[in-house]
């Protein structure tokens, strides 16, 4: 990773669903599905899911802010998932579908809890926002099958029900910010 880049990494449910979102947008360069914030040391997706292992399943984001910024990021975050529902994103439940926010240094740390404060004194969801922010710690890259997951499987029934209305609101919603291959007439 050059010095022009930088890493972000959140968890807001299945990580197939935000690693289809980000993948997509101007001045990302990679994303890799992981799992951060839990203690057992090389956690495989079956561990993860059984919820004992503290982890979270998260997207690890390589980016040149100079091109996207850190808060754009943010607020990406926070428009392609429920903040407000503690450990459950739809139909995924337990702690390693929570809603969490990894910063990589103090600004990264400053930058999200600042985010968190505007959304929060605006009212902008209906309920009280419960992401939390957490050290990264040790971060595992999922198993490979994880891996641009959406893009290689599209028709399997999850990625049709919860991934593809995601990718069409991004289309819809943030053409602006898409790499150009990446945008499509919704």
């Amino acid at each position: 990773m050059s010095s022009s880049h930088e890493t972000a990494t959140f968890a807001g449910g299945c990580f197939w669903c935000l690693e289809a979102v980000f993948e997509r947008l101007i001045g990302v360069s990679d994303v890799t599905s992981g799992y951060a914030g839990g203690h057992v040391d090389q956690p495989t997706y079956r561990q993860v899911c059984s919820g004992e292992t503290g982890h979270a399943e998260v997207v690890r984001i390589t980016f040149d802010p100079s091109r996207i910024a850190y808060r754009e990021l943010l607020e990406v975050f926070f428009a392609f998932h429920d903040p407000t529902t503690l450990d459950r994103q739809g139909p995924d439940q337990g702690p390693q579908y929570r809603s969490a926010i990894f910063p990589h240094s103090d600004e990264q740390r400053a930058v999200a809890e600042g985010v968190i404060a505007e959304l929060t004194a605006s009212a902008v969801f209906p309920a009280p926002i419960v992401t939390t922010i957490e050290s990264i710690g040790s971060y595992f890259e999922a198993e490979a099958q994880h891996q641009d997951y959406y893009r290689a499987n599209p028709e399997q029934p999850y990625c049709q029900a919860m991934v593809a209305p995601k990718v069409a609101k991004l289309r819809k919603h943030y053409a602006s910010r898409l790499r150009e291959e990446d945008v499509e007439s919704v």
